[in-house]
């Protein structure tokens, strides 16, 4: 039973960091398919999600880039 929870503490909460940047690199596919709201859509779930990440910053950066397309 401890070796479970064990498990599921440690695999269950996940990585931030790796999670997010999972998110950008859909976010990157969608913005060389041309879905330009759709990639907006995951840097803005990005950033709410995953606020404190690296990731987060990237994600701003690209929401700025973005604005008027």
């Amino acid at each position: 039973m401890f070796s479970l929870c064990l498990f599921l503490l440690l695999f269950g909460c996940g990585n931030p960091e790796a999670k997010s940047k999972e998110l950008y690199g859909t976010a990157q596919f969608e913005e060389q398919q041309r879905n330009f709201k759709h990639a907006r859509q995951l840097y803005e779930q990005i950033v709410k999600e995953y606020p404190n990440t690296e990731t987060a910053k990237q994600a701003e950066t690209r929401l700025r880039e973005l604005e008027g397309k």
